[in-house]
């Protein structure tokens, strides 16, 4: 069932990614869905501090795919922005997310299309941006994400 969360503010886009971050678990899919400047990166980057993985952490765009070194938690996180990859699986395929899978939490931003086929257990999580510059977060949970409170 899905759940709407609002984020009035960059800090509070943040915040909501570092509590998912705080509960997620080897083996999780994240994907980020909205249009460009929704905070995906910046979900992202809570998600990392609450993982406390090493690294800074930036839209991976030009490089696809960055891996970042587990930390505090022991898990570490692979940060995916498939916004250049325009749906194509194959490239997606390559990047071998599914052996990552077991170990790594990973988070796909522009992956909604594409890569649920990796794992059925994912959250989606659609953002949108306000005019007023506010986010609101519809998170999506599939197999057994349906069975954790996200929000």
């Amino acid at each position: 069932m899905a759940e709407t969360i609002e984020l009035r503010q960059v800090e509070d886009t943040l915040d909501f990614g570092r509590k998912l971050g705080e509960m997620v678990r080897p083996g999780d899919l994240i994907l980020l869905a909205g249009p460009l400047g929704a905070g995906k990166t910046v979900v992202a980057k809570g998600i990392a501090a609450g993982l406390g993985v090493h690294g800074r952490v930036s839209s991976p765009t030009f490089i696809i795919a960055r891996e970042h070194r587990a930390g505090d938690r022991g898990i570490p996180l692979v940060h995916v922005d498939a916004y250049r990859l325009g749906g194509d699986l194959t490239e997606l395929d390559d990047l071998d997310l599914d052996t990552e899978l077991v170990d790594a939490v990973v988070v796909i931003e522009w992956g909604e299309g594409a890569a649920e086929r990796l794992s059925e257990d994912h959250l989606l999580i659609r953002l949108d941006r306000r005019p007023d510059d506010s986010r609101v977060a519809t998170l999506e949970p599939h197999g057994n994400w349906a069975d954790r409170r996200i929000g």
